[in-house]
């Protein structure tokens, strides 16, 4: 975040916060989403069994105080409203920059695994769109969800592109995973406005598991730290997490795959806090009924750019994620592309004894690329997203820009007793590696840093026998 020249900063480091906010117009400052008695920012998320229940979150003003719910089986013909069955939702009074809004949120219970469902939220009078969701089989089975990193910035202007591109691309996604940095001022409700318009209605139809980064926090005037004001309103996550870490470190069961959220800006900011989660993980790996394991955090394990490796929570969960055979590690906050594993140059990569660690960013943001020795694929100055698909014994990973151009691949398939056999296809792309630098950095580098980042490119270049 030091390279971005439009950015303005108050860095309080050495286990304080980084709190940052980019520049904006005037336009955009007074841009506002103001809550009506029509829902909006709907969202589907999970407190149970993805198989036998559903969540949802929405927001009105304060004058609707008696929000529902109505649910009903899928139907072809249109006479089903009728027969819906109404559930009671439970509503929070969140006061943000002054202006009170009402957030609620519906759980559906009691529903059929691997069925497919259409529901709507409202007061009774107002009522949202109907929506489609399909509940989670029972069992294992094939699953295919979105990952993004960081959006962050010009939400509405390009990070939607991203979001939009990624659905159109994959519209059977079971869910969608957000690595963290979702928005880039925790408490800024028109950034959070921005966020949901550029879902839309997608947020209605694949449920959402997001992870908070650095920009999801703040302190108040008493230094003590807090996720945004937004985030638990605004989201239906588990609540199986460490205490005190309640819907920013959790994990859920879905079709043979547990994912595990990790809350890493509060562990990089609190010891503590660091051994509460490292200890609660090891508890939820061990005899860890799944056949993959999936983790998702913001701050990366290995670093895609010199100098911001975080290495004492490199030190405290890569120990774990080797112990317990996690399979991939979903990441953000370095705002360029990076995908690789812990295994020494020279040495073969096909048989990992760790991870995959992914490092991606979906939003326009833009650092410099380090390439570093663990990367097997990089990129710079691009926005991304990745659709991943799991079965039984592969897991398909595929990064694409948000052109829709294919840019990483790779297969990642497991044997009977669980080891895992990498299958390298980012070599038979078309597309060759983007590592130019951003525009801003050719015109703010000093001819040092413009040299040593020209030996890292050659020397990159050379490892993976580019010419």
């Amino acid at each position: 975040m030091q390279y971005f020249s439009h950015v303005y900063f108050r860095f309080l480091l050495a286990g304080t916060l980084l709190i940052a906010g980019v520049a904006t117009t005037q336009a955009q400052q007074n841009k506002t989403y103001p809550p009506s008695a029509f829902p909006d920012r709907l969202i589907l998320g999970y407190k149970g069994d993805p198989a036998t229940s559903q969540a949802v979150n929405w927001r009105t003003d304060s004058t609707v105080t008696g929000a529902v719910a109505a649910i009903h089986e899928a139907d072809p013909s249109p006479d089903f409203p009728a027969k819906a069955r109404i559930v009671q939702a439970a509503t929070h009074k969140v006061v943000i920059e002054g202006k009170t809004a009402h957030y609620h949120e519906a759980n559906f219970g009691d529903l059929k695994p691997s069925t497919q469902y259409v529901y709507r939220v409202g007061d009774g009078k107002s009522w949202s769109e109907w929506f489609h969701f399909k509940t989670a089989s029972d069992k294992p089975e094939p699953v295919s969800f979105l990952y993004f990193g960081d959006a962050q910035n010009d939400i509405r202007s390009l990070w939607s592109r991203a979001v939009r591109g990624a659905f159109a691309n994959m519209p059977k996604a079971n869910l969608m995973i957000h690595a963290g940095d979702l928005i880039n001022n925790s408490n800024a409700d028109y950034q959070w406005g921005e966020w949901f318009e550029a879902g839309g209605w997608i947020n209605g139809m694949v449920p959402n598991l997001a992870t908070p980064g650095n920009h999801e926090y703040y302190r108040d005037a008493q230094r003590n730290l807090f996720v945004s004001m937004h985030w638990k309103p605004q989201f239906a996550l588990p609540e199986n997490g460490p205490e005190g870490l309640a819907e920013t470190a959790y994990y859920i069961d879905y079709q043979g795959i547990r994912f595990i959220s990790l809350d890493s800006q509060a562990a990089i900011l609190d010891s503590t806090t660091m051994k509460k989660q490292a200890a609660w993980f090891e508890q939820i790996t061990t005899g860890n009924p799944n056949r993959w394991t999936i983790v998702v955090h913001h701050h990366p394990i290995y670093s895609t750019k010199n100098g911001r490796d975080n290495d004492e929570w490199r030190a405290t969960m890569e120990p774990l994620y080797k112990k317990h055979k996690v399979d991939i590690v979903l990441q953000g906050h370095d705002h360029t592309y990076g995908r690789g594993l812990n295994i020494p140059i020279g040495q073969s990569r096909k048989k990992p004894d760790g991870p995959i660690y992914v490092v991606s960013v979906s939003g326009p943001k833009m650092y410099d690329i380090g390439l570093q020795n663990w990367m097997d694929r990089a990129a710079s100055n691009t926005q991304l997203y990745q659709a991943i698909t799991v079965d039984q014994n592969k897991l398909a990973f595929k990064a694409f820009t948000v052109n829709g151009d294919l840019y990483d691949a790779f297969d990642l398939n497991k044997d009977k007793n669980g080891v895992n056999t990498l299958v390298e296809l980012s070599n038979t792309l078309k597309m060759k590696e983007r590592l130019d630098l951003p525009a801003n950095y050719l015109k703010t580098f000093k001819d040092e840093e413009l040299k040593e980042y020209n030996r890292r490119y050659q020397e990159y270049k050379k490892r993976k026998g580019i010419k």
